[in-house]
């Protein structure tokens, strides 16, 4: 299966089909080598399938057709939520409108464009009225982590994208009822993480990601390593996209290919970590390309997803 950039076609295996196909990025995923792995693992991997990807986030218009007609085995929407109301409609209320596309990058399989994790489906969670969110809102965002830890082996959802962001610089923790969740969900395995906001801080990153048990993702122009947006000390990881929201939404994505790789090799992630969500940011890291950023005077970790992949097949026991 051959690749050819110019034009932005690829062949991507789809159980025993060929078609061709579309990143829903294509610089930042070929950037961040997401189409190297499709490529290199398109007979070992299912990208995805199995696997639930929970977004919380201000609700979604599930009529859309990237979510109501996709290309995949089955549908892309497993599940709906709404921990404001208290109902299963996670329709957009109020200022509400980000949910709707946030699971793109990570998940979209419609009309020949893709998503990192193509193959997966996804629990909407309308967990607050906008993404554009305040510390107040950690009430609805804790129920909605609820509803995650309530229903995650029904749904098999083994990853949470927690896309709000309240815009502010904090160097240090919040301190909400968001926490026991966060912890709660690291015991469970479950990976969360939440984009560090678009501000260009250098002082601190955005509420939830500054909080413990929450990786923070930052990001990269797409196409050149250059640290941009909002960073600092707490950040885990950084990605390429326009925005840090879009940066998560892709590494929620591989995370669901490394977990699925980690599974298929027997690859012993405890050596990287002390749970498998730290494990697997411990790996991203080790893979990733080092980004010098001059304006914070930090270190980063750039996400190389064909990298993290080749480590845990090179380096398995079976």
């Amino acid at each position: 299966m051959r690749l050819w950039f110019g034009i932005l076609l690829l062949f991507v295996l789809t159980g025993s089909l060929a078609r061709s196909a579309e990143p829903a990025d294509p610089p930042a995923f070929k950037h961040a080598r997401v189409t190297d792995a499709w490529e290199a693992y398109a007979g070992k991997l299912t990208f995805g399938k199995g696997q639930t990807l929970a977004l919380l986030d201000d609700g979604c218009k599930l009529s859309m057709p990237e979510w109501s007609q996709s290309d995949g085995e089955v549908p892309k929407v497993l599940v709906s939520y709404d921990s404001v109301d208290g109902d299963n409609d996670p329709k957009h209320e109020g200022r509400g409108y980000h949910g709707s596309t946030i699971g793109i990058p990570s998940s979209v399989n419609y009309k020949g464009k893709l998503g990192v994790a193509f193959n997966n489906q996804v629990a909407v969670v309308r967990a607050l009225e906008c993404c554009h969110c305040k510390v107040a809102d950690s009430q609805t965002l804790a129920a909605g982590m609820q509803w995650v830890i309530d229903h995650h082996q029904k749904y098999r959802i083994t990853a949470i994208n927690l896309a709000p962001v309240d815009d502010q610089e904090h160097g240090q923790p919040v301190a909400t009822e968001i926490d026991d969740k966060l912890k709660r969900l690291r015991e469970l395995g479950i990976w969360v993480s939440a984009p560090a906001g678009n501000h260009a801080f250098t002082k601190g990153i955005s509420w939830p990601a500054c909080q413990p048990n929450c990786f923070a993702i930052g990001a990269v122009r797409s196409g050149k390593d250059e640290v941009y947006l909002d960073r600092h000390a707490k950040i885990d990881l950084v990605v390429p996209a326009a925005a840090t929201s879009s940066s998560n939404a892709i590494v929620c994505g591989a995370v669901l290919l490394l977990r699925e790789a980690i599974e298929k090799s027997g690859y012993d992630w405890k050596q990287d970590g002390v749970n498998l969500p730290e494990a697997m940011l411990a790996l991203f890291q080790k893979t990733g390309t080092v980004v010098e950023d001059p304006g914070s005077k930090l270190t980063f970790r750039r996400l190389d997803v064909k990298a993290a992949l080749d480590h845990v097949f090179q380096n398995a026991k079976r």
